[in-house]
């Protein structure tokens, strides 16, 4: 048996356990797939990810990503929470404030700023995504599922960035905080069509805090709801550059997510032509070792 250094980091906020928890078990070099899985499936986090050696000359480490379930070749919150572990423990320095990731999507670069006087912010440039538009049949399954209408004018799409995810709009942050999803009929249309979960988003009044409310459901994953999903966040972006929708939105803003299951997750979306950025804050909330 061997011990390696672990942490459990709280992203997505400043504040201990009102973000999204991620396991990170450190120096994983050694591990095989079966054991990751196992490990993920006994955390019972939303993700555990693993760091180990890079295979990549670029890259400053390569990151494996669970869910309790299955591998996910990328996944946003694992992206910073194990960036911040790794820079909390010294184990990788940022050339000039970037850092390279490898994971199952490839590379995947991470820029480190401080906002707000000493907070420091981790932003993860999202793979580029491939979108397919849902059809008709497609959309009415969605919105029994849901069990609500979703906006018709901004077509639901499944958006694929290495995680896959049905995005689709509502009329506003209440509808979004009022769903109440057939959580065992979306697990079995997920895993038949393939994707991570579904993720909604509305929009808040301007001037507000934050401009969008966004949540994120993949049962299939093991995942009812994710309290604060990077991923699906950075999905919402596409879907809003898509649909011409930065005019009035803007294109750097905050979004807010996880107040349905209590936590208080905060997001910057920076969305530009060609490149969608997801930042977030993480503070490290379980420091110690586990037993491999």
């Amino acid at each position: 048996m061997q011990r390696r250094p672990f942490k459990q980091v709280d992203v997505f906020t400043r504040e201990p356990f009102l973000g999204n928890p991620v396991a990170v078990v450190l120096q994983a070099d050694g591990l095989g797939a079966a054991q990751m899985q196992h490990i993920a499936r006994w955390t019972n986090l939303s993700e555990t990810a693993f760091v180990l050696t890079p295979t990549d000359a670029q890259a400053h480490y390569r990151l494996r990503m669970f869910t309790p379930g299955a591998e996910l070749p990328f996944a946003g919150h694992p992206t910073i929470g194990a960036a911040h572990a790794l820079l909390e423990a010294g184990l990788v320095q940022a050339d000039e404030n970037v850092l390279l990731q490898e994971c199952g999507a490839g590379l995947v670069r991470l820029e480190i700023t401080r906002h707000a006087g000493a907070d420091r912010w981790i932003a993860f440039d999202l793979p580029q995504p491939r979108t397919t538009l849902l059809d008709d049949a497609q959309l009415e399954e969605l919105e029994s599922l849901l069990g609500a209408p979703v906006l018709r004018a901004m077509r639901p799409r499944v958006i694929d960035v290495g995680a896959r995810w049905i995005v689709a709009q509502l009329e506003g942050p209440e509808a979004v905080l009022a769903l109440r999803p057939d959580l065992q009929r979306l697990a079995v249309h997920d895993a038949r069509a393939g994707v991570t979960g579904v993720t909604v988003f509305g929009e808040h009044p301007q001037g507000s805090a934050a401009r969008l409310e966004v949540r994120s459901f993949a049962p299939a994953q093991g995942i009812p709801e994710d309290p604060v999903c990077g991923s699906g966040n950075g999905c919402v972006a596409v879907f809003v550059r898509e649909t011409n929708q930065l005019s009035h939105l803007g294109s750097d803003f905050l979004v807010a997510q996880g107040s349905a299951l209590g936590r208080a997750g905060r997001l910057r979306l920076r969305i530009e032509p060609q490149r969608v950025q997801v930042g977030g804050m993480a503070v490290t909330c379980v420091d110690g070792s586990i037993a491999t």
